[in-house]
């Protein structure tokens, strides 16, 4: 018979399952209170990242416009295309994950353009977001979803993934370049306006937030937030696109004349407010491909030995980069005789009276210095001293501003400092301090050798000297704008201090209009009063460094009008090897061309003497579809010539085109049935003068087009735009060009 438990035994169990129940109720609590309370945050936040998908959306940058708000650089719709490595490699079955990967790398490595093994290193990493490849355009990112929709057994979604970002753009190409900058792929300002306005431009980031399911994938009509992106602010620039492109058209023609090895600068300015309208740098690049060489360096590379290649192709990258305007110092040479002759003029130390006496060679401190004109200069005033950039009278009043006052005038022309111009990169000034200027530093000095300053240094310094003496701040942005095009900020157009009084920048203005008139004339703009200053300096470094003296710069600064200053010029040629390096000959040409396309754009209206309407170039005007002898007034109105060919009563096309450029007294041929166009050769044009190209075309039945200096009937043309020998339609319009050659500017 069984023994029955006791009551008390019976009392000891239950009090002990009662213990044993509350002891575990005890722990249970305590550990679900270290979860909750204790580490609850830390769970709840590792719960978040396995349930929640957070994904950034990348702001668009602002834009940049030109300061008539066309557009320079945008920020356009572009995909970045990801994977997902844990989705793929967590799913169970092995051989279906070796097929995955194969799909995606074999499928993703053609559409992307990339190598397999890249795509390959990028699944084995152990990550739920892996980039492939970003800023992909719009029809890419479709071929992807194509790509994705035709493996639908595979359900690619849960592996491939598609973000929407943005990309810079640049509408015009290589338009202002070296202005505008670049970014990176992480749309990053790397250069010009984009690199030092970038925050600026840089918008706040979006966010997107939503649910996604135990194998990682998204889960719709669940959670989902959405934080919009913010657009960066945007430029408006002082840059006018016309005036920047025909600053590269006629800086990149001047290159390729006369075979310049290190490039060339333009830079025009308001020479009253520091505007920048136009910067233009040689051998720039295209901003939408920044690290693309021009075929010429691309072939230097390829031609490199393969262990040179990278260190070259980085090298040439970064020299197409460069803003040469604003981060390259050089000599300026006798383009600085404008800083030595207002200095002068406002200690009261010369006036326009003064005489200095050139007997070719001038000794300071046992050195002697000589001058370009074999004989000298013999006695000149002061107009004759700077149109003849006579070195030998420029040391002698060095002499007489002395060390100190020349180092005074040079930092408040703010040559001892960088101007401060919103552009990355802006070069130090490189000169003799006041304490180690010796005789022979202010001799070399005072025409403009023996130290270095930028180029927007000295069209800064050119700009005080006319403008009523205040040196202005060079700026390249006139305005901050949101995305609603409300002003954030406005540039001071206001000046830094007045470095010379009004009536010594008169004086300047009177000078530098002489020097156009009688030496530089190739600077010379028909309709137009123009001042300006050549120079032709010496790369001393590099004449020691190598013993040949054959390195140049040619330089030239025009002002116009210079009666009431407006816009100035400058033009920089580093290192010419054509059959010429003076400035007056290969730079203020350029001058002179940029003026004669610009000046009527801005507003600022030619007034033109008898002579020179002899010479102006008449627009052609639209008479096709005219009676014939409606069309013969209006040529004739306009003081143009007329060839008829055909029978018929109306003219059915004509050549030159309507809104073309010829010559006054010129001929338009009207064409009044479909009779085949007569053609003509066109003749050789070069080493004339103006009347002999003027009778050469005509006997060719060709219309002609001058550019450049005709002031004296001996001048003789050096280029046209049409080779001889060519077969062209009669009628045809040849531009001729012509250049003093005459002109000598060097400092040595």
């Amino acid at each position: 018979m069984a023994l029955k438990p006791s009551r008390q035994m019976t009392v000891r169990s239950i009090v002990m399952m009662i213990i044993v129940i509350l002891l575990l109720t005890a722990v249970s609590s305590m550990r679900l209170v270290k979860i909750m309370v204790v580490d609850g945050e830390k769970y709840q936040s590792m719960a978040s990242e396995q349930q929640l998908y957070d994904s950034l959306v990348t702001a668009p940058r602002g834009n940049i416009y030109d300061r008539n708000m066309n557009l320079l650089a945008t920020s356009a719709t572009a995909w970045t295309v990801y994977v997902k490595p844990n989705s793929i490699n967590k799913e169970k079955n092995s051989d279906d994950v070796a097929r995955i990967r194969e799909i995606i790398t074999v499928g993703l490595s053609g559409i992307l353009e990339m190598e397999s093994a890249d795509i390959e290193s990028k699944i084995d990493q152990s990550s739920y977001y892996v980039i492939l490849k970003k800023r992909v355009e719009k029809d890419t990112a479709d071929k992807v979803r194509e790509f994705i929709s035709q493996n639908g057994e595979y359900d690619l979604t849960k592996y491939i993934g598609i973000d929407e970002t943005t990309k810079r753009y640049y509408p015009n190409d290589s338009l202002a370049s070296c202005v505008l900058g670049f970014v990176g792929d992480d749309n990053q300002g790397l250069a010009g306006l984009e690199q030092y306005y970038n925050n600026e431009l840089t918008g706040v980031a979006g966010r997107v937030v939503a649910a996604k399911n135990a194998k990682g994938t998204d889960m719709p009509f669940t959670y989902e937030k959405v934080e919009e992106a913010k657009q960066g602010n945007s430029l408006v620039s002082t840059v006018d696109s016309y005036v920047q492109y025909v600053c590269e058209k006629y800086l990149d023609a001047a290159v390729e004349e006369n075979n310049i090895a290190e490039r060339g600068a333009v830079i025009a300015m308001n020479v009253n407010t520091g505007a920048i309208l136009g910067m233009a740098v040689s051998g720039d690049f295209n901003p939408n491909s920044p690290f693309t060489l021009s075929a010429a360096d691309q072939a230097a590379v390829d031609a490199a030995p393969e262990e040179e290649r990278d260190k070259l192709r980085e090298e040439l990258q970064y020299r197409q980069w460069r803003n040469k305007a604003v981060s390259d110092t050089y000599e300026p040479g006798s383009v600085f005789k404008i800083f030595t002759a207002s200095t002068a003029l406002e200690e009261g130390l010369i006036n326009e009276n003064s005489l200095f006496t050139c007997n070719y060679t001038f000794v300071v401190a046992g050195n002697p210095y000589h001058c370009h004109h074999a004989g000298g200069h013999g006695t000149q005033n002061l107009a004759r001293a700077i149109s003849n950039s006579c070195n030998p009278a420029f040391i002698q009043i060095g002499q007489l501003i002395g060390t100190k006052l020349f180092s005074k005038y040079f930092k408040a022309y703010g040559m001892a400092e960088k101007t401060g111009i919103d552009l990355p990169g802006e070069a130090l000034p490189k000169y003799h301090t006041e304490e180690k200027m010796g005789p022979t530093e202010l001799a070399s000095s005072s025409f403009g050798q023996t130290f270095n300053v930028t180029p927007i240094q000295m069209i800064t310094m050119a700009a005080a000297a006319v403008n009523g003496g205040y040196l202005v701040q060079p700026h390249m942005v006139e305005k901050i704008i949101d995305s609603e095009g409300k002003v954030v900020k406005t540039v001071s157009t206001g000046y830094k201090r007045q470095v010379i009084s009004n009536s010594t920048s008169e004086t300047m203005r009177n000078l530098l209009e002489y020097v156009v008139q009688n030496g530089a004339k190739n600077g010379i703009v028909a309709g137009y009063r123009v001042g300006g200053k050549t120079g032709t300096s010496q790369k001393m470094v590099k004449i020691v460094e190598t013993g040949n003296r054959g390195f140049y710069i040619g330089s030239y600064i025009g002002i116009v009008p210079i009666n009431d200053p407006q816009i100035a010029i400058y033009v920089m040629l580093d290192e010419p090897h054509g059959h010429s390096y003076y400035g007056g000959v290969i730079s203020a040409p350029v001058g002179s061309r940029i003026m004669s396309d610009i000046l009527p754009y801005l507003g600022i209206e030619p007034q033109y003497s008898e002579a020179e309407l002899k010479n102006i170039s008449i627009s052609v005007p639209e008479v096709t579809g005219s009676e014939i002898i409606d069309a013969k007034k209006s040529l004739s109105g306009v003081g143009l010539s007329y060839k008829v060919l055909g029978g018929g009563e109306k003219v059915i096309r004509q050549h030159p085109a309507a809104g073309n450029a010829i010559f006054r007294g010129g001929t338009v041929i009207l064409y009044t049935d479909d009779s085949e166009a007569q053609t003509t050769t066109v003749p050789d044009l070069l080493n004339k003068t103006a009347n002999e190209v003027n009778s050469a075309a005509a006997s060719a039945n060709l219309n002609v087009e001058f550019s450049g200096n005709i002031s004296s009937p001996s001048i003789k043309s050096y280029r046209q735009s049409i080779n001889p020998g060519e077969v062209v339609p009669v009628g045809q319009i040849v531009t001729v060009y012509f250049r003093d050659e005459t002109t000598v500017d060097l400092a040595n």
